[in-house]
């Protein structure tokens, strides 16, 4: 009988991945195989308890880096490796790239196996060697097999970097009509295409010429046999045309063809389909100016044929190294048309050198250069090296290989250009005065040209508007005015006035089972606004009042007993509870109930103690009374009363829990009082002492179920009394403590109600939510000039002024004490005629503010990571693109909105042109409601 190969261990199948790959990684070069493998979810762990889901590949790496506690095995089963320790993960299924793969297309497609269009590498896949993927497929085997080839790409041609999509292209076939879809590296010569298109439809090569059939015009006959597809711009789901060529067109094509290879001589590196991997580069410092010469010469000598490649503005960026969040907002400042048109002109002369708010206009002069490669002749992708080396020095936070926020980079870029630009060379002083009852256009006139008076530039004239500000004191009732200008405008996704609140209110006499309530408050209030939201939400009586405390770790971390505590500072993730107490309290203490259990390690031998578990109970004790540890018990069965299993069926429900829970108060107050009146120390038969234990004053645990009659004393520098109880099995028979187990948080995050999932969040209603009447937040409380102090004032926002470029960021990031959140929320926002005219608080302005939006950033991922990409219309040929870096793709105009959308770019629709809108605007645009939009 053969002998049964031994399984490795996961430290040896580390050890030899690791070394197949360092070998395999020093030698790559172009023509060489990577392996797609899937990081799709799978479920790790050998018991239910431990089970997780985690993506493949780092499920292997966990299992692979696991430390070996136990002795390695004979081989003979993977479940066996399991067995020596129980903490050790399981060994990984086998490969399954089927969540790569689009079934729906492939099924239908004569392409063979179609990946899924949006797969992004590290987060959907990542790329093996053909080495590190022979050894892992003969390991764990599966598929289907997906291999990529190594293509060289970048300016210089020696960086590589794996060809994940190659170039879908559609193939024409003319005069017949007939129509193929294929699969072709951008990287294979129009020679191969040419043999492949006439393999594809049975035809004689000799009679067959291809053409460059972008938008179904022919652009450039495709007759450079070595030319590659990528150096003949041909770019992803390009249409070729091919066309059977008979004797009386076979004489006429010299000029044709002469004309063609003055197209097909010029080097462009198209981008690439969706190219990904690691990349391995020689730099060459003389690649890129060698190209910028090339596209000079094909400007100056193009002979006038109509060439895809000769269109401006449709050239990509490198990434450099997690510079996306770069090239979306560089891609949306350039294609913004005063922008382009300013910086292509002489702009030399407006270059501030002496403001020392500026960088001595070498950032001006940096943009300004790469705006006009970006808008040369050509489509070959700019690596934008020398700007983002100026933004390093300017702007160290931006500086190295980290994923940044691509609307701060914007917003330093703006002001960084104003102040490089400013034509205003010696800023004068000018104080600024109050409104003191003045009219507001006088106001707001006023505080413009002062503001013009010290910034003046191009930034300024284009993007720059102004809103009114409002504040009032909420003493003295001052109210101030000021206009201020603003360079952007960012929107909440969520109206920012309120907000839900969940709390769970207890009772302390044992009336009612906990009940937890979620209430609509003031995103900016204070707790005496929780409280009556509260109070009315639970029926609160008119002898009764909450105490609210802030839950952590089982344990009241703080009471929240004064009115005035802003809400800020409760964050979504908090635990908050609300207990009902009597109202007339004097000289009272609060009893806390600390529940606690049993830990242990599963093993009945291995108990690791009391810890404690669930939500604390509080009732107050007077301190004018004298309270024994008897009272103490009683007080307990109380609270815990409503959570009294009955014999009958098991558990009481909640329609019986008040009578169950009333009777007991009932026995308890009489027993107590029985209790303190003769002395006797006889309890009801009922009666069942709690393993309760006070903590006193020494912090030493006084047992309870021990001297009933002893006098309990009562610390004189706490205001809390601390009782654990101990729950251990026989008890939690007794009692169901589930209610007080599963404490809700504040707002359960990413929770999204039945209207919000079926109504899309509008974007005039975000600039609603902005617009909104809000307190300042108490970091940032105003000086009233009145009262002379700080005041937590109202502050109301409303737009007087508006550029003609205007930038909405959408916040989409929020952050909480312990986790930072991306809202993926899917806003509606127009295309077309925005109308932004009933906004605007400047009644005398009666000119229609109509915008149309042409460029938009949008990031998808993660916090901390993800990928920024841009989509931009260009105004000239009426069409929208998206710009991933390098790679450039026309896109229709309803896959422009998504739920990634982050920035928008809109430019204001002159009036008299309003009627050549690509929308819908009308006359009845003009009477726009914006409560419409509510």
């Amino acid at each position: 009988m053969a002998e049964v190969a031994r399984q490795l261990t996961p430290e040896e199948e580390k050890q030899s991945i690791r070394d197949i790959a360092v070998a395999a990684e020093a030698q790559t070069k172009v023509g060489d195989t990577f392996y797609l493998i899937t990081q799709r979810l799978m479920l790790l762990g050998k018991s239910k308890p431990r089970a997780r889901l985690i993506r493949w590949w780092q499920g292997w790496l966990e299992y692979a880096n696991q430390t070996q506690t136990g002795n390695t095995n004979d081989g003979s089963s993977s479940e066996q490796h399991d067995s020596g320790s129980s903490s050790a993960l399981k060994r990984p299924s086998g490969i399954d790239n089927s969540d790569l793969i689009d079934e729906a297309v492939s099924e239908d497609s004569a392409l063979g196996i179609e990946l899924h269009d949006t797969l992004v590498e590290g987060t959907d896949y990542i790329l093996l060697p053909q080495e590190v993927w022979n050894q892992l497929y003969s390991w764990y085997g599966g598929g289907p097999v997906l291999a990529r080839k190594v293509i060289n790409t970048g300016l210089s041609q020696t960086e590589l970097s794996v060809e994940v999509y190659p170039l879908r292209l559609q193939l024409h076939l003319m005069p017949k009509g007939e129509r193929s879809a294929i699969r072709i590296s951008k990287k294979e010569t129009i020679g191969e295409l040419h043999g492949r298109a006439c393999e594809i439809f049975n035809l004689t090569p000799k009679k067959v010429s291809i053409w460059d059939y972008f938008s179904h015009r022919k652009h450039a006959l495709m007759n450079d046999m070595e030319k590659t597809l990528d150096d003949a711009n041909i770019q992803m789901d390009q249409d070729i045309l091919v066309e059977v060529i008979n004797n009386e067109t076979e004489g006429g094509m010299g000029s044709i063809q002469e004309n063609g290879s003055v197209y097909n001589g010029n080097v462009a590196v198209a981008s690439s389909g969706g190219l990904s991997a690691s990349k391995h580069s020689a730099r060459n410092g003389n690649a890129e100016s060698q190209l910028q010469n090339l596209n000079m010469e094909r400007a100056c000598g193009s002979t006038g044929v109509s060439t895809r490649g000769s269109s401006c503005g449709l050239t990509g960026l490198l990434n450099l190294g997690n510079t996306c969040f770069m090239n979306s907002a560089i891609q949306c400042l350039v294609h913004t048309p005063e922008f382009a048109r300013y910086f292509r002109e002489d702009y030399h002369q407006e270059i501030n050198r002496q403001n020392p708010l500026g960088m001595v206009g070498e950032l001006a002069l940096a943009f300004g250069d790469l705006l006009r490669k970006l808008w040369a002749p050509g489509r070959a992708p700019v690596a934008p090296r020398a700007f983002k080396a100026k933004l390093a020095r300017f702007a160290p936070q931006f500086s190295g290989c980290s994923q940044h926020d691509s609307q701060e980079l914007l917003a330093f870029l703006l002001d960084g250009l104003h102040e490089d630009l400013n034509r205003v060379k010696h800023k004068p002083y000018i104080k600024s005065k109050d409104a003191d009852g003045r009219p507001d256009e006088e106001v707001a006139d006023e505080y413009w040209a002062n503001h013009i008076a010290r910034n003046d530039s191009i930034i300024v004239d284009v993007c720059q508007g102004q809103y009114k500000s409002t504040l009032v004191c909420p003493v003295c009732n001052k109210v101030s005015v000021t206009f201020d200008p603003f360079m952007y405008l960012s929107l909440p996704l969520q109206p920012a006035t309120t907000r839900s609140m969940t709390v769970t209110v207890f009772t302390c006499d044992g009336s009612a089972l906990p009940a937890a309530f979620t209430v609509t408050i003031p995103k900016q209030g204070r707790c005496r606004d929780l409280i009556q939201a509260l109070s009315n939400a639970c029926s609160l009586q008119l002898n009764e009042k909450l105490l609210l405390a802030e839950i952590r770790g089982h344990l009241i971390y703080r009471f929240l007993e004064d009115p005035l505590i802003s809400l800020s500072s409760i964050k979504d993730d908090d635990h908050l509870t609300a207990y009902k107490i009597p109202k007339v309290l004097k000289n009272t203490k609060f009893l806390q109930l600390i529940h606690r259990r049993e830990e242990g390690t599963g093993n009945a031998q291995s108990i690791l103690g009391w810890k404690p578990y669930g939500t604390p109970l509080v009732s107050p004790i007077s301190c004018d009374d004298t309270i024994t540890r008897s009272d103490i018990q009683l007080i307990v069965h109380t609270m815990l009363s409503p959570m009294l299993r009955t014999k009958s069926s098991g558990a009481i429900t909640t329609s019986n829990a008040s009578l169950a829970a009333s009777n007991q108060s009932r026995a308890d107050s009489n027993t107590a009082d029985q209790m303190k009146g003769d002395g006797d120390s006889s309890k009801p038969a009922s009666f069942q002492k709690l393993p309760l234990q006070l903590v006193d004053e020494n912090n030493a645990c006084i047992d309870l179920t021990v001297g009933d009659d002893k006098v309990v004393k009562l610390s004189s520098s706490s205001m809390s009394i601390l009782v654990f109880v101990d729950w251990s099995q026989k008890l939690l028979g007794s009692y169901d403590t589930s209610h007080i187990e599963n404490l809700p948080e504040i707002c359960k995050y990413g929770h999204v109600s039945k209207k919000a999932r079926n109504e899309p969040l509008s974007l005039y209603t975000c600039l609603e939510a902005f617009l909104r009447e809000e307190p300042l937040v108490p970091e940032d409380m105003w000086y009233c000039p009145q009262c002379k102090e700080r005041r937590q004032a109202s502050k109301k926002l409303d737009l007087w002024r508006l550029p003609k470029v205007l930038v909405i960021h959408l916040k989409r990031f929020s952050y909480s004490r312990s986790m930072k959140h991306k809202l993926d929320t899917f806003v509606n926002f127009p295309i077309h005629d925005f109308d932004l005219t009933n906004y605007v608080a400047n009644k005398n302005n009666t000119r229609h503010q109509i915008y149309e939006l042409y460029a938009l950033t949008n990031h998808y991922g993660g916090m901390g990571s993800g990928h920024y990409t841009a989509h931009i219309k260009l105004l000239d040929e009426n069409r929208w693109y998206n710009f991933d870096d390098s790679h450039i793709s026309p896109i229709n105009e309803e896959d422009v909105k998504s739920g990634a959308a982050y920035v928008l770019f809109y430019r204001r629709v002159d009036s008299e042109r309003s009627s050549a809108s690509n929308g819908v605007y009308s006359t009845v645009s003009s009477t726009h409601n914006f409560a419409s939009h509510s």
